[in-house]
Order: structure tokens, then sequence, then C-alpha cells
């Protein structure tokens, strides 16, 4: 563990309040009095954030809450997140330190880390009632996002890197400090009189990031330096939105959104689009209804665009979805063998199942149960139990995959078909919450289809 070392030039000054605020400003959206979560993992860029963050929002009578994750992968993470605790608790800043238990994978471990904060900062918010949560990401940051997806043959996607403002289901991720220097961010923990501590791992060359600021020096002699990498970002991100704007009016055009998780999509407004604008929407009805981490990659959205285009199109499974022919329309529905999920729902608790559904069982609704899927058995149930379940519109694929509710006894409950077993009272809801927004500002950053938070 490496305190800051005080030697070193800095190229510009602090951040000052002034223009923390007009940033936070062109950010909008907050409320009279903003609570802000801020994601710290004990380095300049994140501890000075959540000193400007607590700055601006004690001007505004708000708070902030500091959220530190311990993903357990190194010996020293606990004691390291303890000592972070220390500062933000010594300047009067609330915090929590959020574990990452359970398996670790032995491949793969910066995306699993990745997902798992994510998932524990998503978490925790809501749990707070929190709506915004403020990430250090900044300039050198984002230039390395785009040379990491330049890497891997992205589009206009990947390299438009990060977006400042972005939602994440229930909570909208923010980055204030996007286009300024990490030097800023060092001068501004200075500034405050701050340590902070060097993560190893930045430096490590097992990493693709750590490479490539290894590699900085050569890099900006060929002029691929942050600023110019930022320019590239900005730019892309110009047409990405030009080309999220089509995309949402095609979408709205063709396609209609089930509140059981499906979607029926006209294919004939895709196909008349221009290629990029009917792929777009394509992709996104799948992500959007798969919850899948990650959409399909483009090469196989080409082939599913041009088998529809073509004549007798007999339905493929692509992304966590069954796309199906029905009547001159496409169903898209999850795919049953997919969803595998099992949570544990306790009285007054709210699950996100299968990254598709929020499940709320209300107070007092007696003990616990398991949300998992309804299947092919469940679905015989309901319809031995209510004749007329049979005969609700839904393809055969929707069915299957809807959330239900299971106890000791059985099939307890099916939110959707409104089924509850006699002496069960049906008090759970199920509301469509996929992890992807079928039109609006979901990106995949960072590695071939994963996001950064």
């Amino acid at each position: 563990m490496n305190a800051s070392d005080p030697a070193g030039p800095i190229s510009a000054g602090p951040i000052s309040a002034r223009e923390f605020a007009a940033r936070m400003d062109r950010l909008g959206g907050f409320e009279t009095r903003p609570r802000v979560a801020v994601g710290v993992s004990g380095g300049a860029d994140s501890l000075g954030l959540v000193l400007l963050v607590q700055r601006w929002a004690a001007e505004r009578g708000g708070d902030v809450l500091a959220l530190i994750v311990d993903h357990g992968l190194r010996a020293e993470s606990a004691a390291e997140a303890a000592r972070v605790g220390g500062w933000l608790r010594a300047r009067g800043v609330a915090h929590a330190i959020l574990r990452w238990d359970g398996e670790k994978p032995a491949t793969g471990i910066q995306e699993a880390a990745r997902a798992a904060r994510h998932r524990l900062l998503a978490e925790r918010c809501r749990e707070e009632g929190i709506l915004h949560l403020a990430l250090a990401h900044h300039r050198d940051d984002q230039a390395e996002t785009v040379l990491l997806r330049f890497a891997r043959g992205s589009g206009i996607d990947g390299l438009a890197g990060m977006a400042p403002v972005r939602a994440a289901g229930a909570v909208r991720v923010i980055r204030p400090l996007l286009d300024l220097s990490h030097e800023r961010l060092v001068a501004t923990c200075r500034a405050f009189g701050q340590e902070w501590i060097e993560d190893p791992s930045n430096r490590n060359p097992r990493f693709a990031r750590a490479r490539l600021r290894a590699a900085g020096e050569a890099l900006a002699a060929e002029g691929l330096d942050p600023p110019r990498l930022a320019d590239l970002a900005r730019r892309a991100a110009r047409a990405r939105n030009a080309l999220e704007a089509g995309t949402a009016a095609l979408l709205a055009e063709a396609v209609e959104v089930h509140p059981e998780g499906w979607l029926r999509l006209d294919p004939k407004p895709l196909l008349a689009a221009p290629e990029e604008l009917g792929l777009r929407a394509l992709t996104r009805c799948i992500a959007a209804t798969g919850g899948a981490a990650y959409p399909p990659k483009d090469e196989a959205a080409e082939r599913l665009f041009a088998e529809i285009a073509g004549e007798g199109f007999r339905g493929r499974t692509l992304g966590g979805c069954r796309i199906l022919p029905r009547k001159g329309h496409l169903v898209i529905a999850r795919e049953p063998v997919g969803v595998t999920e099992r949570l544990s729902l306790t009285p007054g608790g709210e699950v996100w199942w299968d990254r598709r559904f929020a499940v709320r069982l209300a107070v007092g609704a007696g003990g616990a149960v398991t949300v998992a899927t309804l299947g092919r058995e469940g679905w015989q149930r309901v319809r031995s139990a209510g004749p007329d379940s049979g005969r609700i519109g839904l393809p055969e694929p929707v069915r299957e995959t809807l959330p239900a509710l299971w106890d000791g006894n059985g099939l307890a409950a099916v939110p959707h078909l409104g089924f509850s077993r006699p002496g069960f009272p049906l008090s759970a809801v199920a509301l469509h919450a996929p992890g992807v927004v079928l039109a609006g500002p979901a990106f995949p950053v960072v590695s071939d289809r994963v996001g950064i938070i």
C-alpha cells in the first residue's frame, strides 16, 4: 500500500468549487436537496471526486454516500477499504464498505470484478433510495477505453467511449470529470490535504489497461495521447447520439413491448431503413429481452438480419432469445433453457430476477419464497388450477419464462397470470425492468461487451 507521493509535476491546478458546480449543472437532473452516491476505490481520482461532491451537495442542503467495494482479490484489500473508510469518517462523509463474497473465477477476473462492482453499487443505491451514482472516470480513462475498443474492432459505439450520463435501471450513473486529466484529480486531493492509495493492479502487465499505460509515451509520440483520443470519443459520441435517435424512432414504429417481458416486432420498417439503423434496432430488441449481460456480437446479428430479410425464415436463437415468425411479425422472447436463476425473496423485499423483472413481495405476506422460472411443469399446474388460463394469449416461450414464486409446497403464485395457490395470498408484483433499455443511452464500453462501472 503506497500513500501519495508529493513529488512530480502537475500539469494543471485543482478543480475549484465553482468549476465543479458548473459541471454538475451541465449534467442536470438533481433534486433540490441532492443525494448522491460516489464509488470510491481509494485512489486519487475517486477520493478527489467524493470530496468535490461532498462540498457541492452540502452547499445545496444535500448529502453524499461513499461506497467502497472490497473485491477481496488481494490479502490487504480489507485493510485498505477500512483505511479509506477512516479517511472519509474523519471528513464527515458517510460511507459503506460493500464486499464481493463467494467464489472468484479463475479467468476473466477483471471483467467479473466490474460486474460485481456494478451489481453491488446499484443494489446499495436502490436500498438507500439514491438516484445518482457518481464515478471518477476521467480523460485518461476515456482514452484507454477508446484504445481498448479500437483494438477489438469496435465501431462507433465503442469509439464513443463512456457517456457522462448513463441510465442503469433505477440509478443514473454520472461522470462529471470525464474530460479532465488524472493530474487535476491528483492536484485536487493535494489541495484537500487528502492521502490516497495506489492499486498495484494498475501496473500489472497481466491486464490490458496496465499495458496501455506502460506504452503511454510511445502512443503519445504517434499522436495517440489522451486529449486526441478524448476528441475522437467526443466526435464518435456525436455520431452515436444521431444513430440512437434514428434507432429510437424506428423502434417506436416497429415494436410492441409487453409487460410479460417479450416483444412483437414488425420487421418491415427495419428492413426498409438504412441497414445500420435496422441492425441497431434488432440488436437492441434482443439485448432488452434476452437478459444477457452482453448484447449479441455484430457478426451474429448481421447473419440474423440477413436471414430475416430472406424468404422462409423459421426462427433462431440468439443472445438468450428465441426469435420466432408469427403472422407477418416476429416474436422475441426469452429462451427458456437460459432461465436458471433462483433468488430468495422475503416479505417486504425486492429482487432483480433474470436481469428482466423487479419482483416485490408485500410486507406480511408470510414466509420467504424462491423466485424462479415458471417452466413447463408450472404452466401445466396453472392450467389445471384454472382452465381459462389456457386461453391466455402468450407465446409458448413467454409462458415458461415468467417469474413465479415457489415455496416448500411447490408453486405458490405467478403475478403476471393473477394466479395464486389456495391459501397463498397474491401479494407479489413482477415489473418488467430489463437491464438494457429498449431505446436510450445504454452503451457497452471498456471490453468487447462489458460496461465500465
